[in-house]
């Protein structure tokens, strides 16, 4: 029993490891506690301040405006592709015309061998076809002169047409290579107009109703100070026009003055004179090119504002040319083409195709071209006022012109 005794474990083992378990669970709560001290002392990481209506809606324009810029890159592209696949397709044409004249030329060549070999002997038409290098074999002068001139004819045919045919798909081949690249852009085009509309839907979506109404008011207000200056235009206008008609109306005044006192003139000169008193009576005629000129415009003019006027209310869309959306060089070069005259695809070549026009001059019809990278075009309606596609998510509509900042103005014809 003593023994046994001996192998038993203390009954006070049990009390010892108490205070360890103490001590740890003690030191981990003071560790606890002292890191949240620590946290707690330390500053949080201030949260980023959300964006105010004003700053919101300046980057919505922005990334409107870049997009625009974008559209303008893939109008280019696209025009810019649309004709390296004409290219092509005329290239490919051509090969295709020249691997027949080729085949044609073997062929004949064929015949002649194919006689040859009927008369028993691989004559040297025959070797000429079977060879690697044809050129190499023509160029041995003792075969040249054992073929007949028919034969000679079809080996010159022959090696005419195949390296006119080689020329013909290396040039098929390198245009191809260039609009590969040509639709590479317009993919990578596409994709930025795309990111740049993506981030502002967004940015919109993460308004409340509030801030929408707030950005709504900042519009309005933008709009009735960009309409004040188009009144203010148009009072200009109305000014000059009536100061142009008081000065046609002096002019004809004197014109008319000036004759009757050449026809009393004349009348005291009595009938000694002759025939000669006449000639002087065709005064005027130098100003009438320059009416006859603004006649011409004001024609061109109004069938471009008619056509312009009837797609009011259409969806802007970027890239479009119509007939049932827009972007905004699609539409100016639609209307004016409705007029007979042919402008380029882009804002950034409508700019280059007319005559510079300031602002204070401008006519119906004549294109008013915004921002300093020349991104957005309207057509002018008169009274400051102009029909354009003016954005995504927005329809054709007339507008003040000061709505945004005007680069310059062109007229088209």
């Amino acid at each position: 029993m003593s023994a046994l005794a001996s192998h038993r474990k203390p009954r006070g083992r049990t009390a010892i490891s108490t205070p360890a378990v103490g001590f740890t669970t003690a030191a981990l709560a003071g560790v606890t506690l002292l890191s949240s001290q620590n946290a707690s002392a330390s500053p949080a990481a201030p949260a980023e301040p959300k964006p105010s209506i004003e700053d919101v809606q300046k980057k919505v324009d922005d990334l409107y405006r870049q997009a625009g810029t974008a559209t303008q890159k893939y109008n280019r592209a696209k025009e810019a592709t649309a004709e390296q696949r004409r290219e092509v397709g005329k290239l490919l044409d051509e090969a295709a015309e020249r691997t027949e004249a080729l085949n044609e030329s073997r062929r004949a060549l064929g015949g002649y061998a194919a006689a040859q070999y009927r008369s028993g002997a691989v004559a040297p038409t025959a070797a000429l076809v079977f060879a690697d290098s044809p050129q190499s074999y023509f160029d041995q002068t003792q075969l040249m002169e054992r073929l007949s001139d028919r034969q000679r004819s079809a080996v010159s045919a022959y090696e005419t047409e195949r390296a006119a045919a080689a020329k013909q798909r290396a040039e098929a081949a390198k245009s191809l290579e260039a609009l590969t690249a040509s639709q590479e852009t317009l993919r990578a085009g596409k994709q930025e107009v795309q990111a740049k509309l993506r981030e502002a839907r967004e940015l919109l979506s993460k308004l409340t109703a509030e801030e929408k109404a707030r950005l709504a008011e900042i519009e309005r207000r933008k709009a009735e100070e960009a309409r004040r200056k188009a009144e203010a235009q148009a009072r200009a206008e109305a000014e000059a026009a009536a100061a142009a008609e008081a000065d046609r109306e002096r002019r004809r005044a004197q014109e008319q003055q000036a004759q009757q006192e050449q026809q009393g003139q004349q009348g005291q000169q009595g009938q000694s004179q002759g025939s000669g008193t006449g000639s002087g009576t065709e005064s005027g005629s130098g100003t009438a090119s320059g009416g006859d000129t603004d006649a011409g415009y004001a024609a061109k003019a109004g069938k471009v504002l008619d056509f312009a006027r009837a797609q009011l209310g259409k969806p802007y869309v970027w890239g479009a040319s119509g007939p049932s959306s827009y972007d905004c060089s699609g539409l100016t070069q639609a209307a004016w083409r409705a007029a007979g005259v042919s402008l380029p695809r882009t804002t950034w070549d409508q700019v280059k195709a007319g005559k510079r026009v300031a602002t204070e001059d401008l006519l119906p019809g004549d294109l008013v071209f915004f921002y300093d990278d020349i991104s957005h075009v309207g057509i002018y309606i008169g009274d400051g006022m102009m029909i354009h596609a003016p954005k995504p998510g927005a329809n054709v509509r007339e507008e003040s012109i000061y709505y945004m900042p005007i680069y310059g103005s062109v007229r088209p014809a």
